[in-house]
């Protein structure tokens, strides 16, 4: 019989099932393939033609395969050892939550910490989990800097004993130059202009893209905060940069030093860190504001450049109206006198700018001789007052792009406009300025979300109003706030991967992203249970334990390094008015965590209105019974004064419409409720929690922890974090 055939991507390896296959005996075919779909798991296909997708499920056939013969290896644990073959799965499962993304260190230090005192995750010997986990770690690129941090030691050391195997040793061999023909393979596409990737990835067609000599920039300016817009751009710049082995500036446009403040540049340079972007250098267009001076007066002396005093409103209606300035035909001379009086700060250079003489006859209002140069007297972040003139971004940044190296000028195409405009600017700056090369425009879709606005001003107005508590808030689009809310960064770049280079514009809806957030928050969150505080059901079990009992229970059942719990029992127990509303006398329950549970009597607020509040139930517990066989699951507190009082805080959008347009009243359309507190009581586990932990609350939802508790009675504030299925 022909043997069965892996395959998968020459990058990613399954390199567990083909030791695992070799120690077993069992016969497979390896087919490794550059262009096999990277972010699909490795399958093994039968002789059938049936597949077995992922390395842990191709482990499984692999060792029930062998266990008919009496010589197979042990590797889901002795024949007839049940528990064994139960641990070696639950650690399978795991393997789904070692992704690379802000989960994945965590789950290798409390991997490390399982370890500390074995050689092997389940008993004494070798099995398939050492096999599955080995082979994701070795085909996860980010172990390779997980591994030599302190929390990380025991795990390092097994993942080397493991490896160490002989034939997980040669897996590892066969297939450690894969990755150099793939990448061989891979940058040739490139250049030749071939599309990578479905739906998942960017179009790789930046023009006149070489390996290893691409440099992008992403220039912010230090006047706000990074928004959900300005994070696309900078991935978007750091995808490319990495993607052809090239390079990526920071550079903060301070041009405007009235907007500009040091703290916006720490809180950007944060921002892109948490986005986890590295950058190459960090830039600023003040370090080239000499070079720029003297460029422009290169450009005045060339008759490019014109000073006007042309009053600004003035010079606005000119230019709509196609009008050219009175100053246009000035002598050098004259022009270089007020480029004098600009540099100097005087009363006449105030009231003067310097522009650039383009065309403007144009159809293209941006090609109307655009201002180049104005005046400023406020006191520069970076520089002072040694400046009192100041470069437009326009006329600053096809400079120092080209001055600085950069290849390809990223820009959202709501920018096309400008396109001609910045390319005719470089042209200038290269006629006075030999040697500066060429860049390239590439325009991408601007990142657009409805029942949200990005407009500073329109942010600022929440802020001053007291919508929000800062610009930092869970509800704004800000990184910080998305990140606030429980948006992982993971979940934020598969989003603006999954929209490829598109360069239409479309409002997204905040669904999607969140329904990837779930994804990867739900495989590796804890587990917690909170009861509603107001109007809470007290349950009196006439059979129920004598005092307080406690038992150990998985933090999260499919993923053992989220660790244990204690859960309480006691005979009286808290259940949600919602769920006592819902249950009727004689009925078997489940009590989750616990077992069955008869209800024997409701007592309610009206004994003559069966809508009334409950105000008391009394139960029997039938912990044997079948959980299957009920038709409601019910959370539930022991009612101990260990319990941790909540607020729980639902979010909300800040404005009531889709999608607003442009003769809209703004302030008429916030939403005023957008933030909605209820009272709770969790269990007593919830008090070790930590600021920034993602944790479910059973039932109720996926939340983060805002603020927890750091003194007795102190209540733990949690954030809902959406799933993707909230109503619009």
């Amino acid at each position: 019989m022909s043997p069965a055939v892996i395959r998968c991507w020459e990058r990613a390896p399954a390199l567990g099932a083909i030791a695992g296959a070799r120690m077993a005996g069992v016969d497979v075919k390896v087919e490794s393939d550059a262009k096999y779909p990277k972010t699909d798991p490795p399958v093994m296909v039968l002789p059938d033609g049936f597949e077995i997708s992922g390395v842990p499920m191709m482990l499984r056939f692999i060792a029930r395969t062998a266990a008919a013969r009496a010589d197979a290896p042990a590797l889901y644990g002795a024949p007839g050892d049940a528990r064994t073959a139960v641990e070696v799965d639950l650690w399978l499962d795991v393997c789904a939550t070692l992704v690379a993304g802000p989960t994945f260190q965590p789950v290798c230090h409390a991997l490390s910490d399982c370890l500390a005192a074995r050689t092997y995750l389940v008993g004494h010997a070798l099995t398939l989990a050492d096999l599955a986990i080995w082979s994701q770690l070795a085909t996860t690129p980010m172990w390779d800097k997980v591994k030599s941090s302190p929390g990380a030691v025991h795990l390092a050391r097994w993942f080397n004993f493991i490896g160490d195997h002989a034939e997980c040793a040669r897996a590892a061999a066969e297939f450690k130059s894969a990755g150099k023909s793939s990448e061989t393979a891979k940058r040739a596409a490139e250049v030749t202009g071939k599309k990578k990737g479905e739906g998942g990835t960017f179009d790789l067609d930046l023009p006149g893209a070489a390996p290893g000599k691409v440099v992008t920039r992403f220039p912010p300016e230090p006047s706000g905060y990074l928004h959900v817009g300005h994070a696309k751009a900078a991935l978007l710049n750091h995808y490319f940069a990495k993607i052809y082995d090239g390079k990526l500036i920071v550079r903060f446009d301070d041009t405007n030093p009235t907007k500009e403040k040091d703290e916006f540049v720490e809180s950007i340079l944060r921002d892109i860190k948490t986005l986890g972007i590295e950058w190459d250098r960090i830039t600023y267009t003040s370090d080239y504001f000499d070079r720029l001076q003297e460029a422009a007066r290169r450009l005045i002396g060339a008759g490019v450049m014109y000073g006007d005093t042309t009053p600004v409103d003035v010079m606005r209606e000119e230019r709509l109206a196609c009008k050219e300035s009175r100053c246009r035909g000035q002598s050098v001379e004259e022009n270089l006198r007020l480029w004098r009086e600009m540099l100097a700060g005087s009363a006449e250079g105030q009231s003067c700018c310097m522009r650039l003489k383009i065309d403007m006859k144009s159809e293209n209002g941006c090609m109307r001789d655009p201002v180049a140069y104005r005046c400023n007297l406020v006191p520069h972040h970076r520089t002072g007052t040694r400046y009192k003139a100041y470069p437009t971004y326009d006329f600053a940044c096809p400079f120092v792009d080209a001055f600085e190296g950069v290849t390809h000028a990223l820009r959202t195409s709501e920018y096309k406009d400008r396109e001609p405009q910045y390319y005719w600017i470089l042209k200038a700056h290269q006629s006075v300025s030999p040697g500066l090369p060429d860049v390239c425009m590439w325009d991408f879709a601007r990142l657009n979300f409805q029942y949200t606005v990005l407009s500073k001003r329109k942010l600022q107005y929440f802020c001053d109003q007291g919508y929000v508590q800062s610009w930092f808030d869970a509800r704004f689009p800000t990184v910080q706030g998305l990140v606030r809310r429980g948006l992982q960064v993971e979940a934020l770049r598969d989003f603006i991967i999954s929209q490829g280079a598109s360069k239409n514009n479309t409002l997204q809806e905040w669904d999607k992203i969140w329904s990837i957030n779930k994804r990867i928050i739900d495989p590796v969150c804890p587990r917690h249970t909170a009861v509603v505080s107001a109007d809470a059901v007290p349950m009196e079990l006439t059979n129920g334990p004598g005092g307080v009992e406690y038992v150990t229970v998985p933090r999260h059942k499919k993923h053992p390094p989220a660790g244990v719990k204690a859960s309480y029992r006691a005979a009286r127990i808290l259940l949600d008015q919602a769920d006592a509303q819902v249950v009727t006398e004689g009925e078997e329950v489940t009590l989750m965590d616990w077992g069955n549970c008869f209800v024997r009597k409701i007592v309610r607020e009206d004994a003559n209105d069966a809508k009334s509040k409950v105000v008391r139930l009394v139960g029997e517990l039938h912990v044997g019974g079948n959980f299957k066989q009920t038709k409601l699951k019910l959370t539930w507190l022991a009612d101990v004064p260990d319990l941790v009082p909540l607020r729980v805080v639902e979010l909300g959008h800040l404005i009531s419409k889709p999608k607003l347009e442009e003769d809209d009243d703004f302030e008429a359309l916030v939403n005023k409720e957008s933030w909605k507190e209820v009272a709770a009581l969790g269990d007593p586990n919830m008090r070790t929690l930590s600021k920034g932990d993602v944790i479910q609350l059973e039932r109720k939802g996926y939340y983060i922890v805002d603020s927890p508790a750091t003194r007795p009675g102190e209540a733990v504030l949690l954030y809902n974090i959406p799933d993707g299925r909230m109503a619009k």
